[in-house]
């Protein structure tokens, strides 16, 4: 398992698999934890109709942690 710290929430196509948790801390001081793949997992729906998904592989938020993902935070 790999730990990684952000200042932003990120999920990427390239960390699927690797059972990744993510450190965030945002602009305002709050900071939250998330295993990469239970948020991909429960964004996954959304995720497919992106084009950032498509486009970039990847979803960020700099501001918050997306509703979707809220009840798998560590």
């Amino acid at each position: 398992m790999e730990n990684l710290k952000s200042k932003r929430f990120v999920v990427r196509k390239s960390l699927i698999g690797k059972n990744t948790v993510i450190e965030v801390t945002f602009k305002n001081g709050k900071t939250a934890k998330y295993n990469h793949d239970d948020a991909y997992n429960a964004m996954k729906s959304a995720l497919d109709t992106m084009n950032c998904w498509e486009k970039y592989k990847s979803y960020t938020s700099s501001s918050s942690i997306p509703v979707k993902v809220r009840p798998v935070l560590l």
